[in-house]
Formats: C-alpha cells, sequence, structure tokens
C-alpha cells in the first residue's frame, strides 16, 4: 500500500470515528453549547471531544506531521505535512438538531492538497484528492457534470452581519443571480459533498477557513471537479463544481461593478 493509500485509510477511519463520537454525545444531551463570535457560531462538548480524539491518533500514528484543528489545535511538525481537522462542521445544525453536519479532515503537504476526508451519519465516508479518486463508501464516484451554471442548483452562506458590507454583498449578489436555485444550509464541507454527489452542481463562499473548505476542496478535485480559490475586493471566494460553473461563477465575483 502507498503511504497516501495509507493515509486515505487513516483519513476515512478518524472521521468516521469523530462522527460517531459526537453523534452519542448529542444523543446523550450534555453538548455544553457556547457561543463563539456571535449566537450562531457555537462549539460544544462534541466539537472538543471529537477533535481531542483524531489529534490523539494522529499524534500516534503520525508524530512527524502538523496539525491544525478547529477547535485551537495548532501544531508545527517536522514532515512538512499538515492534518486540518474540523470535528464537526455545521455545529449550529448539530446543536439544533439538524442532520447537516459532518466530521472532516484534510490533509497537506506545504501548499499542495493531497486529500479529504468526510464523514456523515447518515451518508457515510467520502475520500479522496487530487490523486487519490474520490470515493463515497468504497465506490468511485464522478466524474462529475460539467453543466452551465442556470441549469444547476448552488449552495452559499452569507452571514446576516455581512449583508451590508457592500464589497461583500455586491460579489455575492452577481453570483447568486447565475444558478437555477440556491441552498443556504451551514456546513461547507456538507455542501461540497453535495457537489461532489450531484445533489448540487456548484458551490460559493467567502473567507471559508481552511477547515472548511480544504477537505471538500480534495473530493471534489478527485471527483474530476475544480476546486479554486480568487481575490475579490480584499476577500478570498472559494469555488467548486464543474469547470463551466466555476468558470461563471468566478467571473460574476470578479466581474467589475
Amino acid at each position: 500500500m502507498s503511504e497516501l493509500a495509507a493515509d486515505a485509510d487513516l483519513a476515512v477511519r478518524l472521521v468516521t470515528e469523530a462522527a460517531a463520537l459526537a453523534a452519542r454525545m448529542r444523543a446523550g444531551s450534555d453538548l455544553d453549547v457556547r457561543s463563539k463570535t456571535s449566537v450562531s457560531d457555537v462549539v460544544t462538548a462534541a466539537d472538543h471531544a471529537a477533535e481531542a480524539l483524531v489529534v490523539e491518533a494522529l499524534r500516534a500514528e503520525r508524530p512527524d506531521d502538523g496539525l491544525l484543528g478547529e477547535e485551537g489545535t495548532d501544531e508545527t511538525g517536522s514532515s512538512g505535512r499538515r492534518w486540518v481537522i474540523d470535528p464537526v462542521d455545521g455545529t449550529y445544525n448539530f446543536a439544533s438538531g439538524s442532520d447537516y453536519w459532518c466530521s472532516a479532515v484534510a490533509l497537506v503537504d506545504g501548499d499542495e492538497l493531497l486529500l479529504g476526508a468526510v464523514a456523515h451519519a447518515r451518508d457515510g465516508v467520502l475520500v479522496g484528492g487530487p490523486g487519490t479518486p474520490t470515493t463515497w463508501n468504497g465506490r468511485e464516484v464522478g466524474p462529475m457534470a460539467d453543466d452551465e451554471i442556470r441549469l444547476v442548483g448552488a449552495a452559499t452562506y452569507l452571514h446576516p452581519g455581512n449583508v451590508g458590507d457592500a464589497h461583500v454583498r455586491d460579489p455575492f449578489l452577481r453570483a447568486a443571480a447565475l444558478p437555477a436555485t440556491l441552498r443556504m444550509h451551514g456546513s461547507g464541507s456538507m455542501d461540497l459533498v453535495g457537489v461532489v454527489t450531484g445533489r448540487l452542481g456548484a458551490w460559493f463562499q467567502h473567507s471559508t477557513p481552511a477547515w472548511d473548505w480544504l477537505p471538500g476542496a480534495a473530493l471534489a478535485r478527485g471527483a474530476g471537479g475544480v476546486a479554486e480559490q480568487v481575490a475579490v475586493d480584499g476577500l478570498t471566494w472559494s469555488v467548486a463544481g464543474g469547470r463551466r460553473s466555476v468558470t461563471a461563477l468566478r467571473d460574476a465575483l470578479e466581474a467589475a461593478p
């Protein structure tokens, strides 16, 4: 087995165990929900416990690799590689009783994205990357459809606090006017899983943290899709989908007012 294949197997195990732990803790109703930056930006005891589970496993099995987790883990390794961890993506949904949440990890080597894995309690696990064809519960997915943006649904997110900011709102509205329909559910990795599995045609969002972007971006690339970032008026927008949809969204985001 190659090193990357072994990493993929490890990633699958980690996200599966993290999601299962979070689900058990939610079923036990002992989440200790707390706000971070806003009423909708929350963290729970399950986030911390799931991140600790993943971190402890990686310290034991990949001791030379760096670690970056949403809930505070930040360790530099000697290998040049780093695992990016989102123990519960969609925490507001998770804490509210919705099933639109997941556990996710990505692996990078310097600036190179190697692979990502996402586990969802109902749908199972996806894993893949640019050099590893994306699989869903062990079966290869893709190639992703390459439809025009006007024919597909797109997922996105715009925080209410940004609605009044023209440098956020204006590019958003230009892009949001293009798809057949919009969905806004509050989990970047789950949205990107939707793109990879064909439930959605595209995804775009600004200022996306690494743990919300990299796992799903790896899956999209491993399924033959496009996942890229573009700078617009001081913000970085992340866009994923088929090539034609991504090109249209990127052009709209970059268009002069």
